[in-house]
C-alpha cells in the first residue's frame, strides 16, 4: 500500500548492501505493548513508530538512512496490515447493515459503498500527502525516511480510525 515513494525514496531503500537490511533487529512488540496500555486514540497514535525507533536504536544499522528505512518499513507493513484487518472487519458490518437495511426496506443510505468510497479517498490523500512531504527534501538523503515516516503515521492514524468505527465509537 506504499506506492506513494517516489524512485528516489526507493532507490534510496536498496542503495545498502542487502545484508544489512537483512540483519535489522526489529520487533513490534514495543507498538504492541503501547496499544495494549490504553485505549485512548491519541495515546494509541502515539504508539506508532516505537517499534521503528526501538529498532533504529538498537540495531548497528539502524541509524543509517537505510537502516532507518527499513526499520520504518518494517512497522508500516504491521500498521498496514492491522488497518487492512481493521476495514475488514467493518466492511463485513457495513454489509451485514445493508442486507438488514434492505430486508427492512429502508431508504437511507448504504454503509458499504460510503466505506468504499472513504477509504478510496483516504489512499489518494494519504498517497499525495506523502508525495508532498517527500518532495521537501529535494532528494536529499532523508527521502526515504521521511516518505515511510509518513506512510507510518497515516496508516496508523487510519488503523485506529476504522478500529474505532468498527467498535461503534
Amino acid at each position: 500500500m506504499h506506492r506513494a515513494l517516489g524512485a528516489a525514496a526507493v532507490a534510496l531503500l536498496w542503495a545498502a548492501p542487502a545484508t544489512q537490511a537483512q540483519d535489522l533487529n526489529f520487533s513490534i512488540a514495543a507498538t504492541q505493548s503501547c496499544l495494549a496500555a490504553t485505549s485512548d486514540p491519541a495515546a494509541r497514535r502515539a504508539c506508532a513508530g516505537k517499534a521503528a525507533e526501538a529498532c533504529m536504536e538498537n540495531d548497528p544499522y539502524g541509524e543509517t538512512t537505510v537502516g532507518m528505512s527499513s526499520c520504518l518499513d518494517q512497522e508500516v507493513k504491521q500498521w498496514d496490515g492491522w488497518l487492512n484487518a481493521a476495514y475488514g472487519t467493518l466492511l463485513a458490518k457495513a454489509q451485514a447493515s445493508d442486507e438488514e437495511a434492505e430486508k427492512w426496506g429502508t431508504s437511507g443510505p448504504r454503509v458499504t459503498p460510503a466505506l468504499r468510497e472513504m477509504q478510496r479517498k483516504w489512499i489518494a490523500y494519504r498517497d499525495t500527502t506523502c508525495d508532498f512531504e517527500i518532495s521537501q527534501w529535494g532528494g536529499g538523503s532523508g527521502t526515504g525516511p521521511a516518505g515511510l515516516n509518513c506512510l507510518l503515521r497515516l496508516t496508523a492514524d487510519q488503523a485506529i480510525y476504522l478500529e474505532r468505527a468498527w467498535l461503534g465509537e
